[in-house]
């Protein structure tokens, strides 16, 4: 070190209950996505180890990226915002042009051996452009022409878009982590209650319009007037954890696994691990998702910009709201959203996009937060313990 760095702004240690935290649940996911894609896979592929392969790849690309996130200032993210936004715009156009099929819907693009799905990305996109279109808005947010209006129809292309794949399962997660932000933003009452019900009738009418999603919406209500149709799924998923118990099947025994819960190393993974570790397995995962929320809110609060503070907001809202919605379906609390739990689910492009949000989130807890600070005369870091709270800028 030398003396001309006196007074140098010094970014803090990653923050390792984070990562650890990260560590853990990714830990968890790839052992469980293994024992649940063991038998489909074998079914589909001949290769039992087909999609833990894949999600064990994904997994180090995702590792790569949160690696470079955490070591990028995030506060360059805030200047490309909205040239990544519509770069983002333009690749869930590519997706209805050109996209691969499957499952009737069309949301991947193929890259040699592998697909991309550019809507797992968009959310971090999203939340990116957010962050940093309603930091400079200021108090003009609280106005309908130049706050809200712009606002909603900029999200709502995107959220159209993914809507058409269709994929109205990662719209919902949008519509919400859209909400939360603008609410954190300082919007006023009248502009949430509009802005919440508008997306919630939109998103019933669509949900109705299909059969499926209608059929899901049967099946929350009484799954047993159809067990053997739309309520299969739920019954199933409740049967498996019941029968894991507290302290479940033994790892690789579950039987759910053996076609009785559709994809379930995908939406049904959550059932799989209680079936084979139990009601301690389960809790335990629920209480690493609350620590993780409660550690990203604590780097939102401590967030030294607005940009900062919103862009954590954001990313802890996203892990928070897929947990619920994914957990909270399969054990009947809500109906099916076909929404992937965030670390545990398999898919790669899902799993790459959380933990480069996760070296974002890091990077705002590193150079936005007091854990940081500036460098004096002896080499020595001071903590910056000025907070910037919306409307001190």
């Amino acid at each position: 070190m030398t003396a001309s760095r006196a007074g140098q702004w010094v970014p803090g240690r990653p923050d390792l209950q984070l990562l650890a935290l990260t560590a853990t649940l990714l830990v968890i996911g790839l052992v469980t996505v293994y024992s649940a894609s063991f038998v489909i896979a074998l079914a589909r592929f001949g290769q039992p180890n087909y999609y833990i392969t894949r999600q064990v790849i994904w997994a180090g690309l995702g590792c790569m990226l949160m690696v470079a996130a955490i070591r990028t200032d995030y506060r360059r993210y805030e200047t490309f915002a909205v040239p990544i936004m519509l770069a983002t715009i333009g690749a869930l156009v590519a997706v209805l042009v050109v996209g691969i099929e499957g499952g009737g819907a069309r949301r991947w693009i193929g890259v040699g051996e592998f697909t991309v799905q550019p809507s797992e990305f968009a959310k971090l996109a999203v939340i990116v452009y957010l962050a940093a279109w309603l930091a400079g808005k200021g108090d003009s947010i609280r106005s309908f022409e130049h706050g809200l209006v712009p606002f909603v129809l900029i999200i709502s292309s995107v959220a159209v878009l993914i809507m058409l794949e269709p994929n109205l399962g990662t719209s919902l997660v949008l519509l919400l982590i859209t909400v939360t932000m603008i609410w954190v933003a300082g919007a006023s009452l009248l502009q949430m209650i509009a802005l919440g019900s508008t997306g919630f009738v939109v998103m019933l009418v669509l949900a109705l319009k299909e059969g499926y999603r209608a059929d899901r919406i049967a099946a929350f209500v009484n799954p047993e007037a159809d067990p053997l149709g739309n309520g299969f799924q739920t019954l199933q998923a409740l049967m498996a954890m019941g029968n894991g118990g507290i302290t479940g099947l033994g790892l690789g025994a579950s039987r759910a696994k053996f076609f009785y819960i559709p994809e379930s190393h995908t939406d049904g993974v959550f059932a799989i691990l209680g079936e084979e570790a139990g009601i301690i397995a389960t809790s335990f995962v629920l209480l690493l998702f609350m620590a993780f929320m409660v550690r990203g809110f604590q780097i939102a609060r401590r967030s030294r910009d607005q940009f900062g503070m919103l862009v954590a907001t954001g990313i802890t809202t996203w892990f928070t709201l897929q947990a619920l919605l994914n957990i909270g379906g399969i054990t009947r609390v809500i109906p099916l959203t076909g929404v992937p739990l965030p670390f545990l689910s398999y898919g790669g492009n899902a799993l790459a996009a959380e933990l480069l949000a996760v070296g974002v989130l890091v990077s705002v807890s590193r150079f936005g937060t007091d854990r940081g600070g500036y460098m004096d005369r002896d080499h020595k870091v001071a903590p910056d313990r000025k907070i910037i709270r919306r409307g001190q800028q």
